[in-house]
């Protein structure tokens, strides 16, 4: 699912459009597989016929579809929602289920662009992306941005080219 061109200035092309790194949806998955099993063994232990199997029964079923929306569905589609987009005039950010709330920061009021990975970032090849602007805000922190050492070597050269142009005129 690629940014929508409506959203783009005329001369205005997209470098990246990213969602946060896959790494959010591991312990979802790790909660689905541990569901799954937990309510087969659950149901499969429960006498058929009887009040206290029935009762039994719908009470896994209520906890599994509570569980299974609160700790796997509302994750992914956090993970879903949340995209960073990078043009060549500004950097988006999306994010929200319900609420939706988004930021567009302008290359020319970015003042620096850094990044930080922990151990387990560097071996998964994300992190967290750092942009300094001149705004109310002053830092925005990008979390989980996949190959964020490439993304940002590309945000800081778009920053370069703006403020270069800026200068100019």
């Amino acid at each position: 699912m690629g940014f929508s061109d409506k959203h783009l200035s005329d001369d205005e092309q997209v470098i990246y459009h990213l969602h946060t790194h896959v790494k959010a949806l591991i312990v979802p998955v790790l909660v689905l597989l541990i569901l799954a099993a937990g309510v087969g063994f659950g149901l499969g232990a429960l006498p058929d016929d009887e009040l206290i199997g029935t009762v039994g029964r719908w009470a896994i079923v209520i906890v599994a579809v509570v569980a299974l929306g609160a700790w796997v569905i509302w994750p992914f589609l956090t993970w879903l929602t949340t995209t960073y987009t990078i043009t060549s005039e500004r950097l988006i950010t999306r994010q929200g289920i319900i609420t939706r709330t988004g930021r567009d920061i302008p290359h020319t009021v970015i003042n620096d662009v850094a990044y930080e990975m922990q151990l387990t970032d560097r071996m998964l090849r994300c992190g967290t992306l750092v942009v300094s602007a001149a705004s109310e805000q002053g830092q925005v922190r990008l979390h989980d941005v996949p190959r964020v050492h490439q993304v940002q070597l590309r945000l800081s050269e778009l920053v370069r080219e703006a403020h270069d142009l800026d200068e100019r005129t």
